[in-house]
């Protein structure tokens, strides 16, 4: 499909929360197929609509190496969280930037799919770090409102590491 911009701290829209989306449209199957293609030509893990600059309910996740298992959330809501990890992370909408975060160490998402069917998604580790971040954007928040001590360049942190 198409390579959408990916907005950066800064952009007002990143503030913003966003509308449930009541329907699948094409024009919203687009605008899932653009935000896959963005996330992986971005070498990302997750992009949530805000971040292409639309305010809907949607977010793309793929934790795999091999990029060969997304997974779409419409309306996601984080419905359990267990533990903790501490851990770096980092954001499309914060290029080269990265910072230490606490996040739930695993977590339970209701959602919707592609096709409007509700479905539950189980994270551990990276997937529910994943799955957290990417449904706080879509509530008008950034990781940097969580990060412990400071904001790295990510060259910086990679030195200290």
């Amino acid at each position: 499909m198409a390579i959408r911009n990916i907005r950066v701290m800064g952009d007002e829209i990143l503030g913003k929360k966003c509308k449930e989306v009541k329907e699948m449209t094409e024009k919203n199957r687009e605008l899932i197929q653009d935000m896959l293609d963005t996330m992986y030509d971005a070498d990302g893990v997750g992009l949530a609509a805000p971040q292409v600059g639309i305010l809907k309910r949607i977010a793309v996740v793929d934790v795999t190496e091999d990029r060969s298992q997304p997974i779409v959330l419409i309306n996601p809501v984080i419905v359990e969280q267990k533990g903790e990890q501490r851990g770096s992370e980092g954001c499309l909408s914060v290029p080269d930037k990265v910072g230490i975060v606490v996040r739930p160490d695993k977590v339970k998402v209701k959602a919707f799919d592609i096709n409007m069917k509700p479905i539950t998604i189980k994270g551990e580790e990276l997937l529910a770090r994943a799955l957290v971040h990417e449904i706080e954007h879509l509530d008008g928040h950034l990781y940097v409102e969580k990060v412990e001590g400071r904001l790295y360049d990510i060259e910086e942190f990679q030195e200290e590491v």
